[in-house]
């Protein structure tokens, strides 16, 4: 599987649990901070559902 990878551009303040939640499973916790994953249906459905806090690169 081809790698993905995703920074944290938006703040999680105001948003709901699910939302934090889902961003911290991704390994993100910090603003600007960039992790990388392999791009698996379960990580790529996360990043749909938090895509609007996220920068994705392929």
């Amino acid at each position: 599987m081809a790698k993905v990878k995703i920074t944290l551009k938006r703040s999680t303040i105001n948003r709901p649990k699910r939302q934090k939640a889902t961003v911290q499973a991704l390994g993100l916790r910090k603003l600007n901070q960039t992790v990388e994953h392999e791009g698996t249906p379960q990580i790529l459905g996360m990043i749909e559902k938090v895509k609007h806090l996220l920068e994705v690169q392929a």
